[in-house]
Formats: C-alpha cells, sequence, structure tokens
C-alpha cells in the first residue's frame, strides 16, 4: 500500500504510468477483502487496479510455492498491459533477513547478493527505507493497510530470523541491516567470478610438482588464462585454485 501510495504520487512528475494488480494465493479468507482495501485506494488514487487468484501447488516451503505463484501471476499482468517493469515493495529490512537466510543455508557469495534494486523488468523501488519507514509513510498519510498474520507465524523460519535473530544481532550492531545490504550491494556488483571457489584440481602427484615448480618464487600465484578474459590463480604453497575478475593478460 505504501508502495502504490507513493509510486501514484511520482508517476505524474516523473512522467510514468501505474497500474497495480493483487495477488489472492487462495490460502485466507481474509485475502480477497484485503484486496478489496488495495482496490478502493487505487481508485482514489486514479490507478486501475486488477487481481488474481492463484493456486498455490501442493508441497513443501509454502512460502517459496506462493512466493512463486505470486511472481507468475504479477508477470502475466505485466505482459497483460504491456508495462515496461514490474514493481514490488521490497524493502531493506526484507533484504537482511533474506541474506541471513541464505547464509544459514550456506549459500556462497553469488547466492548473498539478494534482491537487487534492479533484476531485469523488476524493480524495487522501497529497497533503501527500512521497514520503520514504511510504517511511519503510511501513518503520516493516513494510507490504509492489512497484515497478513502469517508475517507473525514461528513456524516460518523468515519470521523467527526477523523476530529472533535481527533483533540479537541489532543489539550486537545497531547498523546491521544497513550493513547486511551494502554486502549484498557489494557482491551483486562484483564481477562474474570474482574469488569464488572452484574446488580442487583433479591433478595427480607430478602435475602439482611440475604447476610448483612453474610458479616463480617471487609471487605467490601461478595465474592461468581462460577462455572469456577469466583467470585462475593457484596458490603456489597450497595449490588451492580461484577464480579472479575478468582480466586480459598483459602483452610481454
Amino acid at each position: 500500500m505504501a508502495l502504490l501510495d507513493v509510486l501514484a504520487g511520482l508517476g505524474p512528475k516523473l512522467g510514468f504510468t501505474l497500474t497495480a494488480h493483487g495477488v489472492d494465493h487462495g490460502l485466507r479468507p481474509e485475502a480477497a477483502r484485503e484486496l478489496d482495501l488495495a482496490e478502493r485506494h487505487a481508485a482514489g488514487l486514479g490507478v486501475p487496479f486488477s487481481r488474481t487468484v492463484v493456486a498455490v501447488a501442493p508441497g513443501g516451503n509454502l512460502q517459496a510455492r506462493a512466493r512463486s505463484a505470486r511472481y507468475a501471476a504479477l508477470e502475466a499482468a505485466r505482459r497483460a498491459t504491456g508495462a515496461d517493469l514490474l514493481a514490488t515493495a521490497h524493502h531493506a529490512d526484507d533484504r537482511a533477513e533474506t541474506v541471513l537466510l541464505r547464509l544459514l543455508r550456506g549459500s556462497g557469495p553469488r547466492g548473498l547478493a539478494v534482491l537487487p534494486p534492479r533484476a531485469g523488468e523488476r524493480v524495487r523501488p522501497l529497497l533503501r527505507a527500512r521497514r520503520a519507514d514504511v510504517l511511519l509513510h503510511l501513518s503520516r498519510h493516513r494510507v490504509p493497510f492489512a497484515e497478513d498474520p502469517s508475517n507473525r507465524d514461528r513456524r516460518y523460519q523468515r519470521v523467527r530470523v526477523r523476530e529472533e535473530l535481527v533483533p540479537l544481532l541489532t543489539e550486537l550492531s545497531p547498523g546491521i541491516v544497513e550493513h547486511l545490504c551494502a554486502l549484498a550491494d557489494a557482491l551483486g556488483a562484483a564481477p562474474d567470478g570474482l574469488a569464488l571457489e572452484v574446488g580442487p584440481l583433479p591433478l595427480g602427484r607430478a602435475q602439482r610438482k611440475q604447476l610448483a615448480r612453474a610458479v616463480s618464487h617471487r609471487s605467490r600465484e601461478a595465474r592461468i588464462w581462460l577462455p572469456g578474459g577469466r583467470t585462475l590463480a593457484l596458490d603456489r604453497v597450497t595449490l588451492k585454485p580461484h577464480l579472479l575478475a575478468q582480466e586480459r593478460p598483459r602483452k610481454p
């Protein structure tokens, strides 16, 4: 609702048109009334509104399945209206929570580069705002809203991260949300393959010995140029490889 309210105000100033679309996952009877609330507010703002009712496929991880169904419906609505972009209301706290969830699942650097401000046709205009900022906008401008009760259901790992882990980390580091978002930004901006482990090379003892001899004693690494302009750096001591940023070999 905050995103709808903000974009409706910015549209005439920035020269874009806006349509809104709501998705009912068919999981709660209250969802239809909540979309009625959104539709009334959109009408007051002069924004066309449509909705889709989806059937969430059975199986584990309900939130992930609902998210997949929701994005499929939103993308279909984007194409149907001829919109160039799909804007969602993710904010900084959402992003920090997602980084922590990925860490808990053992994701590597690329997996932590979550929820960028723009990814293809998807944009997240509120990504630099905190949850408190969003709630303040709703209060100041008297924007009606509804809260999904699943946001308080501790059976979901995201809710436990939000209500248990983030407050604890905030006690230790008040800027933890901003730090986690900065980490996601940095990893998202890194060139493909930067500092990513590629695993042990399948080399025999004799091959490893020859490679070790080939490394200059003045340098800790041997560098091997790979197709596509990437560089494989081989540590002289451990012979552990890792990919570096894209770069081209210097001319002799």
